[in-house]
């Protein structure tokens, strides 16, 4: 999968607005506004400097997120994933605590335990079955979208205190 030629950017939405904070709603209709839905993630994603974007990230209730992320090995892994299933990686899972950032809370970063590998199953924008694994960083980004898409954002995961800090430093409040 690559990412489509042509897009347009949109803003990013911050935390705190309520698309954020709720489970986007399943995807049904893969027809053109679908496809120009994904060009238009891929170009925010991209104006944003980001490595991966959710749908509700530019205010859109739709279970999509791309991706153009860095693997292991040194290449990019570019995708999109239409009503994504987050599958949990077999015992014994492996938890890596790495720096983790958000282009819906620009500026911080704080290190967050994830799982060391992930895959995850859904649709690519024609409808045909799609499944992206991966380590390292494609692990986090992969798991970082989805929970996004489950209406929680990677500071939720976060104690409280520390929430509070780097929302501040954002200029963000709490919801």
């Amino acid at each position: 999968m690559t990412a489509p030629p042509t897009g347009t950017a949109r803003p990013i939405v911050h935390y705190g607005d309520p698309v954020l904070h709720r489970r986007c709603q399943p995807v049904s209709g893969f027809d053109d506004a679908l496809a120009e839905l994904v060009a238009d993630m891929f170009a925010s994603m991209y104006a944003a400097r980001g490595v991966g974007l959710a749908a509700n990230q530019i205010g859109v209730d739709a279970q999509v997120f791309v991706m153009d992320c860095p693997e292991t090995g040194g290449a990019n892994r570019v995708a999109h994933i239409v009503n994504p299933t987050l599958l949990d990686p077999p015992p014994p899972r492996e938890l890596v605590t790495g720096s983790e950032g958000c282009l819906s809370v620009p500026g911080r970063y704080h290190d967050l335990a994830r799982v060391s590998t992930a895959t995850v199953t859904g649709f690519d924008m024609t409808g045909a079955p799609v499944t992206v694994s991966g380590d390292g960083l494609v692990a986090r980004c992969l798991q970082h979208e989805y929970d996004h898409l489950q209406g929680m954002v990677y500071v939720d995961r976060l104690p409280r205190r520390t929430r509070l800090e780097i929302l501040a430093s954002a200029g963000l409040s709490e919801r």
